[in-house]
C-alpha cells in the first residue's frame, strides 16, 4: 500500500468524523475521494453513518458505481452522485453530499438563490444551481439519486461550479481533495445560515466576483489551519 493511498484513507476516515462533529452530516450523507493512483475508480465508506467510520470500512467502487469486489459490504444507494461527478468533471478529487438544514432551504424557496455573502465561501458564483429531479425523472420519485442516469443529469446541473443544490433534498459540494472539499462543505453550510438570517433584516450584499475569486485565493491557502483544528475536535468528541 503507497503511502498516497494510505494518507487517502486516513483522510477520509477523518473527513466522516469532521462532517458529523461540523453537523454537516448526522446518520445519513457520505464523503468520497479520487482513487491517488487509479482516477477511474473511487474511495468510499460502506453504507453506515460517517461518524461511526474507520479504514476497514472504505471499499473501492468504480465509476460504474460499482463495487470493485463484488461481494463485498452494502453501499450508500447514492453513490452515483459521486461516481458520475469523478466521470465528468476530472479536476474533482473528492465529494461530500449532505442534507444540512439550512442549505435544504436554499433549494425549496422561489426567487432565492444561495449567493457568497462571506468572504469564506469565495468559491461561490453570483447564483448557485439548484437540481430539481421531477425535471428529469417525474413527481413520484424518492428524491435520491439511485443510479448512472440520476447521477449524470446531477453532474450537469452541477457543471463547474463547486457546489449544487438538490431541491427537498440537500446538497453536493466537490473540492480538489478531501480537506478542500470537507471545508467547502462546512463553509457552505454557514454561509447559507448567515443568508438566510441576513435576508430577515433586509436586502442582503453578497461578494462581487472580483471579491470571490480573492478571498477563494487567500482561503485555499488556510485549508489545513481549520481542518487540523476540527480534526482535533471531533477527536475529543469520541
Amino acid at each position: 500500500m503507497s503511502n498516497e493511498f494510505s494518507e487517502t484513507i486516513s483522510d477520509l476516515v477523518d473527513a466522516n468524523h469532521i462532517l458529523f462533529n461540523e453537523q454537516i452530516v448526522d446518520g445519513f450523507g457520505h464523503v468520497s475521494a479520487r482513487h491517488p493512483s487509479r482516477p477511474d475508480r473511487m474511495l468510499i465508506s460502506r453504507s453506515m453513518a460517517p461518524a461511526l467510520v474507520n479504514a476497514d470500512d472504505i471499499v473501492e467502487v468504480d465509476l460504474n458505481g460499482e463495487p470493485i469486489e463484488a461481494a463485498g459490504p452494502k453501499l450508500y444507494l447514492e453513490r452515483f452522485i459521486h461516481s458520475e461527478i469523478y466521470r465528468k468533471r476530472p479536476d474533482v478529487q473528492a465529494v461530500v453530499h449532505s442534507h444540512s438544514a439550512t442549505l435544504v432551504q436554499f433549494g425549496i424557496v422561489k426567487g432565492i438563490s444561495l449567493r457568497p455573502v462571506c468572504h469564506m465561501c469565495g468559491y461561490l458564483r453570483e447564483t448557485t444551481p439548484v437540481f430539481e429531479i421531477r425535471e428529469v425523472a417525474g413527481d413520484g420519485t424518492d428524491l435520491l439519486i439511485r443510479n448512472s442516469d440520476l447521477g449524470r443529469e446531477l453532474a450537469t446541473c452541477l457543471d463547474s461550479h463547486a457546489a449544487v443544490l438538490m431541491r427537498g433534498h440537500g446538497s453536493t459540494v466537490v473540492g480538489g481533495s478531501i480537506r478542500h472539499a470537507v471545508f467547502r462543505a462546512v463553509y457552505l453550510e454557514r454561509n447559507a445560515r448567515i443568508q438566510a438570517e441576513a435576508m430577515k433584516m433586509g436586502e442582503i450584499i453578497s461578494l462581487t466576483p472580483e471579491e470571490a475569486k480573492a478571498a477563494d485565493e487567500a482561503n485555499s491557502g488556510q485549508i489545513d489551519r481549520a481542518w487540523d483544528l476540527w480534526r482535533l475536535a471531533s477527536e475529543t468528541r469520541r
